[in-house]
């Protein structure tokens, strides 16, 4: 049977409901939706979207450090923004922040998000031995 380890760090929000920040299982890491909430005070980043996708993509690399791995080792990510405007500066905010690396994306708009975030990102990664 297959052991799964639950991944948790205090670098990033606390799970707003009974899940995980993430679960290595499989060779992968599965990191949960992660948004634009400062973990020391779990606020929003700022109420524009720059701020928000920021913080959401700095509490995903703060899961992925603790369990061992870093931008380099995600396979797949997947983004929720409220408004698909926002896409084009999203680009350029995730592109600097994977710093040349290229995984399989995903961006959709949803009509809402948890707590009134406008920004959500998840992601998959290589577990590392």
């Amino acid at each position: 049977m297959q052991k799964l380890d639950f991944i948790a760090t205090d670098k990033a929000p606390a799970a707003v409901g009974p899940y995980s920040q993430a679960v290595r299982a499989g060779g992968f890491v599965y990191v949960s939706g992660q948004l634009g909430m400062v973990p020391a005070t779990g606020q929003f980043a700022g109420a524009d979207f720059e701020a928000q996708a920021r913080q959401a993509l700095s509490n995903m690399g703060a899961i992925l450090a603790e369990a061992g791995c870093s931008t380099t080792d995600i396979v797949s990510v997947d983004v929720f923004v409220t408004d698909l405007a926002n896409f084009k500066l999203f680009n350029g905010i995730y592109d600097e922040f994977m710093a040349g690396h290229r995984p399989a994306r995903a961006a959709v708009q949803v009509s809402a998000l948890p707590l009134g975030g406008i920004v959500e990102i998840k992601c998959v990664a290589l577990a590392r031995s």
